[in-house]
């Protein structure tokens, strides 16, 4: 079927069916954890085997921990990855040795900068090059993280992007993530070899309880509006399928928000799936 500006196909990718730290077992440091906002491993690996091939280049923009980088690198691709937080590009390069020192065939950098000013960052030979534009926006201020129990106390901890100084775009409210994304886009898409592919990953934010961002439905319009074209508008499971039936993997957080939003009258559900949005370069 041929992609269609209005009405992008639709698909299910099965891809969590063992649990994320699983998936990660062996294939990251021990600090991946620290990060707030961890791709799936399956999922980037999917989208890397369907929408590239070996030796193909592929780049995510705000590579956190590396999981674009090292699924890309283990498949026998070429990555290169930024993010705005140097301790994260650290882990990002820590998770690549250990990528490397497993055989990986593949090569990946990551390079700590503002992603709004990519051009000025990434190799000049890169441009018009890369197959792959693999990413995943912040979801605000923090996330679910983790954490520590001690008796009968539980701490938070691991829940934040970063440092609000350096300009996170997870720090400065909704438009100025949108605004930055759109930047980021932009300069994305000069990267893009002609027919090249970019999988967005994302999700609905609750603000509030009663107020959900459609996050998914504001990046497809940012992307139509750089000049990508929309070809799947994609559902990742969260969630195993057993038997038929969907088995959740919501954190406690989740659940307990669940909970209250319900006992208010809030008709809200766990979250079982992640948006993902396939578009390509003309």
């Amino acid at each position: 079927m041929p992609p269609d500006e209005t009405m992008p196909v639709t698909s299910v990718w099965l891809t969590c069916q063992q649990p994320a730290r699983e998936q990660r077992r062996g294939r990251y440091v021990t600090d991946t954890a620290s990060h707030p906002g961890r791709m799936l491993p399956h999922l980037a690996a999917h989208a890397i085997n369907s929408y590239t091939a070996p030796g193909d280049l592929v780049f995510d923009p705000m590579c956190g921990a590396g999981t674009t980088l090292v699924e890309a690198i283990h498949l026998g691709r070429n990555a290169i990855g930024i993010d705005i937080e140097r301790r994260f590009t650290a882990l990002s390069t820590a998770n690549i040795d250990l990528a490397l020192s497993q055989a990986a065939p593949g090569t990946a950098t990551a390079i700590a900068g503002d992603a709004t000013r990519l051009l000025d960052l990434v190799p000049a030979s890169a441009v018009g090059k890369v197959g792959l534009v693999l990413t995943s926006p912040p979801y605000g201020r923090g996330t679910h993280g983790l954490v520590t129990i001690t008796g009968t106390r539980v701490q938070k901890h691991s829940h934040l992007y970063g440092d609000r100084a350096q300009g996170n775009l997870a720090y400065g409210g909704w438009t100025r993530l949108l605004d930055g994304f759109a930047a980021i886009l932009t300069a994305s898409y000069e990267l893009l070899r002609p027919g090249g592919t970019v999988v967005i990953t994302c999700r609905p934010v609750r603000r509030q309880r009663d107020d959900l961002i459609d996050l998914p439905g504001e990046l497809l319009s940012i992307a139509r509006s750089v000049g990508l074209l929309p070809v799947q508008r994609c559902a990742a499971m969260l969630a195993a399928v057993r038997d038929g039936q969907i088995v959740h993997r919501a954190s406690m957080f989740g659940l307990m928000a669940v909970r209250r939003s319900r006992a208010d009258g809030i008709p809200v559900h766990l979250v079982a799936h992640e948006d993902v949005l396939v578009l390509r370069r003309c």
